[in-house]
């Protein structure tokens, strides 16, 4: 059959199609598409019983329902994070759903610490000045990390390897989660409080999905709660922050320096070139003008080693709904309450 695959990105597309050769050697034959999956691009999918998505694809009702007129029996998302994807409709549709739940942790850990070292040593802004051949320090002054305290939201595989990292830095560890995790206690973390862990955070990392309970997680009470010379990094979903109670925050000339690779109003901005149109979008536009504030396009997760392991566990995804399994990333299938 020919499977087609969405918002496929220039240098993932060898990886994907490395994957499926090895695994399919020809049974299967898949279509990459730059397009993202929404309603204008639904038609495209018509016949095609696989899909492949990505996380800033749009599969609300309307687009399920077209889907699954158009023959679609499975989705396959190339993400962890699936808050994209309707699951209720999916379900009433008899749609099968899986997703990647595990690569690589230490690709988004370690971009989240790049993010946080560039805003408190003011990279971008020393690389800007040193293009010019301008090689003052005025305004470039960081602080030690060792001895300061790491406030870890969620410590999970990412979370975990993020704190090890810190571990590494000699930082006290403060974690926030439902259950602890035995490897951040078996480095000194504490867990506490999310009140008491903005609190008392030198640098705050975000490393949780974004569900209902965690939509606006920092929001004008968490950022008040935070010092005023305090780092902020983001790089799960967008959607864990305000962004105008952060703009507030930004305003007042609170923070240190905020490192963001995700944005709540992403899509349709990020994995696209916005160069030569008008940002119609005010609010990242405002972020844009602090320069304490990095905004990178979700590119934490965009290592070879991730994304080969993201398209091998997708082949695997396939290969389990072709032959009528259930494998642990299946999040819907037909038949299941």
């Amino acid at each position: 059959m020919e499977i087609v695959a969405y918002g496929v990105l220039a240098d993932e597309e060898p990886l994907l199609r490395e994957a499926f050769d090895s695994a399919f050697a020809g049974r299967h034959v898949l279509r990459c598409l730059r397009l993202f999956l929404d309603r204008d691009t639904t038609p495209t999918a018509a016949g095609h019983e696989i899909v492949l998505s990505g996380v800033n694809d749009t599969l609300d009702a309307e687009v399920l329902r077209s889907l699954a007129a158009g023959g679609t029996r499975m989705i396959a998302q190339r993400s962890t994070g699936y808050n994209n994807i309707d699951l209720t409709v999916a379900r009433e549709l008899g749609l099968t759903v899986a997703r990647v739940s595990y690569y690589s942790p230490y690709a988004v850990a370690e971009f989240a610490w790049t993010l946080a070292l560039a805003v408190d040593r003011r990279i971008v802004r020393a690389a800007r000045r040193t293009r010019d051949f301008d090689f003052r320090l005025d305004g470039l002054m960081g602080r030690d990390l060792r001895g300061r305290t790491a406030g870890v939201v969620g410590t999970g595989k990412i979370g975990a390897a993020f704190a090890r990292i810190a571990h590494g830095f000699g930082m006290r560890l403060l974690g926030w989660d439902a259950v602890e995790n035995p490897d951040c206690l078996d480095l000194g973390m504490e867990y506490v409080s999310r009140e008491r862990l903005f609190t008392e955070a030198d640098l705050v990392s975000l490393h949780v999905p974004l569900l209902p309970d965690t939509h606006h997680l920092v929001d004008a009470k968490a950022l008040a709660l935070m010092k005023d010379d305090a780092v902020l990094v983001n790089s799960s979903r967008g959607g864990l922050v305000d962004t105008d109670a952060l703009l507030e925050a930004l305003r007042a000339g609170r923070l240190s320096g905020v490192g963001l690779d995700v944005y709540e109003e992403e899509a349709g901005v990020f994995f696209l070139d916005k160069s030569l149109e008008v940002m119609t979008d005010e609010r990242l536009a405002r972020l844009m003008t602090f320069g304490n504030v990095l905004v990178t396009s979700h590119q934490a997760y965009f290592t070879r080693d991730a994304v080969g392991q993201i398209a091998r566990t997708t082949v695997t995804n396939i290969e389990d709904y072709v032959a009528g399994r259930s494998g642990e990333n299946v999040l819907v299938r037909p038949g299941t309450a």
